[in-house]
């Protein structure tokens, strides 16, 4: 079992961001958290996202700019995707200059991080044209690569449309200890979650009591944890549902639902419709 761990960044010959091309190997990094800000583009690929307590789904194009501290990681479903890349930026404040972010002509990239502290989704009308010029960035020199990526910041400041996370589903990683409590905990459900997961464990994980572990997590998530791992399990299985043909039984099962009946009532519960109707509809549009 992996927990969220602290990621070390190194400078690249000094350079004041990091910026690097991935290939597959992207999506095998572990549940971890870093002090930078990471602009991630999905070049090709498709899976799912996990930043803070949130899961979603990504695909060849998706963009996100995650905040400081928040743990998060990409997995391929299907794992075995020999064609998956990524482009990865990470910088600090630091990278840009506290003094400079003060000023007016970085007035709206200073706004536009403070928004992004959890983590931003864009839309496709503003991700396309971003990740070709992350691809140029790679390309430039030093100087240039600056500009370009202020020049990336401030667009992204401009964009007409994006979902930015919720604060309350967010787990940043900071000193305080009942914070550091929820960041194993999540990094257990996103490598169990579709098998057994243990109430025990999860407890054992933030060093509480069951009783205790759950009163604490419905406090700071304001759901309760099986809520959690329902949520977890059902998004899993809509994007099943939509992106194959793979029985309703079957998606039960690798969803973490051995009893199928169970899982038709968990499904029209939270997405309203049953696992079939949900999946015609989809096709329908």
């Amino acid at each position: 079992m992996l927990k969220a761990s602290l990621e070390y960044l190194h400078s690249q010959d000094n350079h004041s961001f990091w910026l690097r091309n991935f290939g597959p190997e992207a999506f095998e990094a572990p549940y971890h958290f870093h002090p930078a800000y990471e602009l991630t583009y999905i070049v090709n690929g498709t899976g799912k996202r996990y930043i803070g307590s949130h899961q979603n789904d990504f695909g060849a194009g998706d963009l996100v700019l995650i905040g400081p501290n928040i743990p998060h990681c990409w997995k391929l479903e299907p794992a075995d995707q020999s064609d998956a890349g990524a482009i990865v930026v990470q910088f600090s404040e630091a990278t840009l200059g506290a003094t400079l972010l003060t000023k007016k002509e970085l007035a709206a990239v200073s706004k536009f991080l403070e928004y992004a502290t959890i983590g931003v989704c864009f839309e496709n009308s503003i991700s396309g044209s971003i990740g070709q010029q992350l691809r140029i960035l790679d390309q430039k020199t030093e100087f240039y690569r600056f500009t370009g990526l202020l020049e990336v910041l401030q667009q992204l400041s401009e964009a007409p449309t994006c979902t930015v996370f919720s604060p309350q589903n967010a787990v940043a990683i900071q000193h305080s200890v009942s914070q550091q409590r929820l960041s194993p905990v999540f990094a257990y459900l996103v490598e169990s979650y579709r098998g057994k997961v243990s109430l025990e464990k999860a407890a054992s994980l933030a060093h509480m009591t069951p009783q205790a572990f759950c009163k604490y997590f419905k406090k700071a998530t304001r759901k309760t944890f099986m809520e959690t791992v329902m949520e977890y399990r059902i998004n899993y299985a809509a994007q099943q549902l939509t992106q194959t043909d793979k029985p309703v039984s079957e998606i039960s099962f690798q969803s973490g639902f051995p009893d199928v009946s169970f899982f038709y009532r968990a499904f029209k519960r939270m997405m309203k419709f049953s696992p079939s109707d949900y999946r015609r509809r989809f096709i329908q549009h």
